[in-house]
C-alpha cells in the first residue's frame, strides 16, 4: 500500500511594482518580506476591520455630500418664494445670475476640498 500524503500548498509570494517604492528602489534581500502596511492588508483582505475602514471613509463622504445638499437647500431653495414677489424684471435677472451661481460654485468648491481631503486623511491612514 502506499503512503498518502497531504498536498503541499504552494508558496505564498507577494509581487511588487518596483515603481511603488520609488525610483531605483532595491528590491529586499532573499527570504525577508516586504513590509506590509496593517490598514491596506486588512482592507485587501475584506476583513471585518477593513470593512470598517472603508464604511468610515463613506460616512465621512456621505456626510459632506449632505452637508453641501443642505447648504444648497438652504441658500437657493427659498429663491423661487423670493422671486415670486413683485420686482423688476433686471432685480430677478441680477438675482438669478449674480445671487445664486456664486453660491453654486463656492458649495461646490467646498465640497470637493472636503471630499479630496477625506480621501488624502484615509490614504494617511492606510499607508501608515
Amino acid at each position: 500500500m502506499s503512503e498518502h500524503q497531504p498536498p503541499r500548498r504552494p508558496r505564498r509570494e507577494t509581487v511588487t511594482h518596483a515603481s511603488a517604492h520609488g525610483a531605483g528602489a532595491v528590491p529586499a534581500p532573499a527570504g525577508r518580506r516586504p513590509a506590509h502596511h496593517p490598514a491596506r492588508s486588512e482592507i485587501d483582505e475584506q476583513t471585518t476591520l477593513g470593512h470598517t475602514y472603508v464604511r468610515s471613509l463613506m460616512r465621512s463622504q456621505l456626510r459632506a455630500a449632505l452637508t453641501a445638499l443642505g447648504a444648497l437647500a438652504l441658500f437657493v431653495g427659498p429663491l423661487p418664494l423670493v422671486l415670486a414677489l413683485p420686482a423688476p424684471e433686471a432685480l430677478v435677472w441680477i438675482a438669478l445670475g449674480v445671487g445664486v451661481y456664486p453660491v453654486v460654485w463656492a458649495v461646490a468648491h467646498w465640497y470637493v476640498r472636503r471630499a479630496e481631503r477625506n480621501e488624502r486623511d484615509f490614504t494617511g491612514l492606510v499607508e501608515r
